[in-house]
């Protein structure tokens, strides 16, 4: 759980002010999904959460868990694995959710679970490959491959793991829960 607390405390600065973006630059938030490590570039990690209660979704995509109540905010979640169509798991007690913030919208990514908080260099990211069509579906959701010691992590652009016809879906059930909400 050393992950979970270098995202909630950023570095401090001598001077005692927390300058978040100095800290936070070249450090990725991993996760396990499947066989591979993945990355996330921390400035999009607003927390970590254990699994939770998720309320189903009617007509959205497989991948779109549903949506969760985090402190009277509701959020939608996405499986990471049924996102990259990798088969489904079963979730368990290391199962997590990562909040990100993709495009101003709040988004609970589910993950097997959380690996570590690592610092990669630029100089240590390299394009990803394009091999086969499985890959394709992966690649189109990663912009990196970052070289850490002696293993690789597959770094994603939040941006892509969520299309536009997603974001109308979420926002549209968002409104439906706000309208819900207001007549209660």
């Amino acid at each position: 759980m050393d992950a979970i607390n270098e995202v909630k405390n950023p570095v401090e600065l001598s001077d005692g002010a927390a300058d978040e973006r100095d800290t936070q630059k070249g450090k990725y938030m991993t996760f396990k999904s499947g066989d591979e490590y993945f990355g996330l570039k921390i400035q999009y990690v607003n927390e970590i959460i254990g699994f939770q209660t998720i309320t189903a979704v009617p007509e959205t995509e497989d991948y779109i868990k549903g949506l969760i109540n985090l402190r009277g905010k509701i959020i939608p979640v996405i499986d990471v694995r049924l996102r990259f169509n990798q088969d489904p798991f079963e979730y368990n007690d290391r199962t997590c959710i990562i909040v990100v913030n993709v495009k101003s919208t709040v988004v609970g990514l589910i993950v097997e679970k959380i690996a570590e908080v690592v610092e990669i260099q630029e100089e240590n990211i390299l394009p990803p490959p394009s091999l086969g069509r499985v890959d394709k579906i992966q690649s189109k959701y990663v912009y990196g491959i970052g070289k850490t010691g002696d293993s690789v992590k597959l770094l994603l652009n939040p941006e892509k793991l969520l299309n536009d016809d997603d974001i109308s879906a979420i926002e549209q059930a968002n409104e439906m829960n706000a309208d819900e909400e207001r007549e209660a």
